[in-house]
């Protein structure tokens, strides 16, 4: 991954707060001109220093109310790259990790409710090939969210 100075980090923790500030207010900000701006934020995004843009939609206003973690454990632990493509046609599934410990995958999924996620378990993610155990933890409410802090390098 390509490095990042002090400069390109005063613009990830200006546009982490508010991704549709206008340039020119970034720029006034840091000092610099707005094509400076413009071309450090579209280099952080070719070298996925800065990944995604738009909106973060609330699930619960789509009707998913159900926000499960699911530990899946695979028969073998290389099977994992022939479980990811199953998994994506889940459109549930929003996130897929390949973890140490208990599971082999861990995945995020959002159902509309009890049922809905009983069908995911049942029908869907346990029939994948490979598959042999799934634990489900039911998330209650989520507490925080947000992304990694900006630092300088000379903070702890």
């Amino acid at each position: 991954m390509e490095k990042i100075d002090n400069l390109d980090k005063q613009i990830l923790g200006i546009i982490m707060q508010n991704a549709r500030i206008p340039s020119k207010d970034v720029a006034v900000d840091c000092g610099v001109s707005r094509a400076a701006i413009h071309q450090r934020i579209q280099r952080m995004a070719e070298t996925n220093i800065v990944t995604g843009s738009g909106y973060h939609v609330n699930p619960k206003a789509l009707g998913y109310t159900t926000c499960t973690y699911i530990g899946i454990q695979l028969q073998k632990g290389s099977m994992y790259r022939d479980v990811v493509p199953e998994l994506e046609k889940i459109r549930e599934v929003v996130e897929c990790h390949f973890t140490t410990g208990s599971y082999t995958m861990l995945i995020k999924l959002y159902a509309r409710d009890n049922q809905h996620l009983m069908e995911l378990l049942n029908d869907r993610i346990q029939h994948i090939p490979g598959v042999m155990a799934t634990e489900t933890l039911i998330s209650l409410e989520q507490s925080i969210s947000r992304q990694i802090p900006i630092r300088n390098d000379i903070d702890e």
